[in-house]
């Protein structure tokens, strides 16, 4: 995934998922995305936290994560 802020570009690595149900996954990948700007992670770091999050919301049904995804983010070696 390519993302662009200006004249900042950022390519964030996605492993490929068999979903269980999609819902919320758009939402789920804002959320991170932006927690991770609103707490002053770079692009690409943002980026990450938003592919962990719908990744999560994906594996299972419904649009609500089930795991802690602060604990998902620290396995994922980001900051939380």
């Amino acid at each position: 995934m390519v993302l662009v802020r200006g004249d900042e570009e950022a390519r964030v690595p996605v492993e490929q998922v068999t979903p269980v149900d999609a819902t919320g996954a758009g939402d789920q990948f804002a959320a991170g995305f932006l927690y991770g700007l609103a707490t002053g992670q770079s692009l690409e770091v943002a980026g990450r936290m938003g592919v962990v999050a719908a990744r999560e919301v994906i594996s299972h049904y419904g649009a609500r994560p089930e795991a802690d995804l602060k604990a998902l983010f620290a396995e994922a070696g980001l900051p939380v």
